[in-house]
């Protein structure tokens, strides 16, 4: 006999999601994209730096930039992963379904066997 409790296609594997991460990590994806694609900000010769002048430099800056603004968007959507499942686990706060916590079967055995 199948167990009425038993994860089916309709079983949320994720609770609802928040906005706020998803937007935040693409903003700063799109700054890391568009900022150094708008010569305009950085084709000058002065200030130089190392004899390197600006414009030489400045793409070279971004690539620890976008390292890093990258990092923070990875960082941003797999937190909200990670709270999204917590939240869809049976026992956890907020719940939206899933497994009950007991196993128990309804006609006194311990449950399914897998």
């Amino acid at each position: 006999m199948s167990d009425l409790n038993a994860p089916t296609r309709d079983t949320p594997t994720r609770g609802p999601a928040r906005p706020a991460p998803y937007v935040i990590a693409a903003i700063l994806l799109a700054a890391a994209i568009v900022l150094p694609l708008m010569p305009q900000l950085y084709s000058f010769d002065k200030p130089r730096l190392g004899g390197l002048p600006f414009f030489y430099w400045y793409q070279l800056l971004w690539v620890p930039i976008s390292a890093a603004l990258s990092g923070v968007a990875y960082w941003l959507v797999t937190a909200e992963d990670r709270r999204r499942r917590s939240a869809a686990r049976p026992g956890s706060p907020g719940a939206g379904g899933g497994r009950p916590t007991s196993s128990g079967g309804a006609d006194g055995t311990a449950g399914d066997a897998r």
